[in-house]
């Protein structure tokens, strides 16, 4: 429903841990860029803080290269992605440290990026407008 939509996003937003269907799993997540939301998430999973986490949007070339080192996202990057997503992929490049946390990347320079096909999981990403760290 629509409104629980608009709660799920204000949540988000207000640094809150929210769950949300995948095509695979039912993820936890936070935006990824704030990392007391993301520590909340860690302690929430029991999750190492060494493990990082998957940044999840709706649109997975501008998420791409979004969180991109210098907006650079790798040509077999892209045509992964152009042919795999949505869908249950990850991708893993180098990071803009100023677009997902430290907390959400667990330290690395890198960060893992998907798209989930599940239709709630796109209808809250396009809500929150940025990227979900599960």
């Amino acid at each position: 429903r629509e409104e629980d939509l608009e709660a799920a996003a204000a949540a988000l937003r207000a640094g809150l841990p929210v769950a949300f269907p995948t095509e695979t799993v039912y993820g936890l997540g936070a935006l990824a860029a704030d990392d007391v939301a993301v520590t909340r998430v860690f302690a929430a999973k029991g999750r190492p803080s060494d493990n990082p986490l998957i940044v999840h949007f709706a649109d997975g070339l501008l998420g791409l290269r979004e969180v991109a080192e210098n907006g650079y996202v790798p040509p077999a990057a892209l045509a992964l992605a152009e042919a795999f997503w949505p869908g249950p992929l990850s991708l893993c490049i180098r990071a803009n440290p100023a677009a997902v946390g430290e907390k959400a990347r667990a330290g690395l320079p890198t960060v893992a990026v998907r798209v989930p096909s599940h239709p709630v999981a796109l209808a809250l990403l396009r809500k929150v407008g940025g990227g979900v760290a599960a």
